[in-house]
């Protein structure tokens, strides 16, 4: 969740009624979808007044992402002393994530908002997809320790490729999950691992 703004001072902020605040949003969403849900519905579901909201969020599209991104931030890759088990525990990890109500509605909410809303759509990206890299980047450097992956050292290329890997698992995934509408199972991630697979180790050497 996101740390107060600098300039804003008072009572330092409850951890719980952040929690409860962001729980109760993501119940509205389920309940009442995006266009319905207001801050009034949020208030009154936490149990705080409206105006603790606004001291903690501007506005809706603000306290949706920081909901969305407290499911996201749940995800954890522990050392499964492989990078293919890594991917692959990661992987049903984040599509049972996806099976859960709150964290399916919310999410195809706020995707399809940003659509419209520049602000948002920048908000997404460093409130949930930036803060995920953490995940590649640890996986890599873990099978690159391993010696499972070359280590690379030019940083920008580095960079772009920790991109081009999350949107890959995550992109792959999404569209699985949430407009195919397909089971992630353990067939499918076991495939989909060996595929990934391929591609970063490279072609093989002649």
């Amino acid at each position: 969740m996101r740390n107060p703004s600098p300039g804003r001072t008072g009572r330092p902020r409850s951890a719980a009624a952040d929690a409860a605040i962001l729980a109760a949003t993501r119940d509205a969403l389920v309940d009442l979808g995006w266009s319905k849900l207001t801050m009034g519905d949020v208030s009154a579901r936490a149990g705080v007044a409206k105006t603790t909201l606004y001291r903690r969020w501007a506005g809706k599209n603000e306290l949706v992402v920081d909901a969305v991104a407290e499911l996201f931030d749940s995800l954890e890759l522990p050392d499964r002393g492989s990078l293919e088990a890594d991917i692959e525990y990661v992987v049903l990890q984040f599509a049972d994530l996806l099976r859960r109500p709150e964290a399916r509605t919310a999410l195809m909410a706020v995707v399809a908002e940003s659509t419209r809303d520049d602000a948002l759509r920048d908000r997404i990206r460093s409130a949930i997809v930036d803060r995920q890299k953490r995940l590649v980047v640890l996986g890599r450097e873990r099978a690159q320790a391993r010696g499972e992956l070359p280590k690379e050292e030019d940083e920008s290329l580095a960079g772009h490729s920790t991109d081009l890997i999350f949107d890959v698992i995550a992109g792959t995934v999404v569209h699985r999950a949430l407009v195919s509408s397909e089971p992630v199972d353990e067939l499918w991630v076991g495939m989909f691992t060996t595929l990934l697979m391929h591609g970063l180790r490279g072609p093989a050497e002649a």
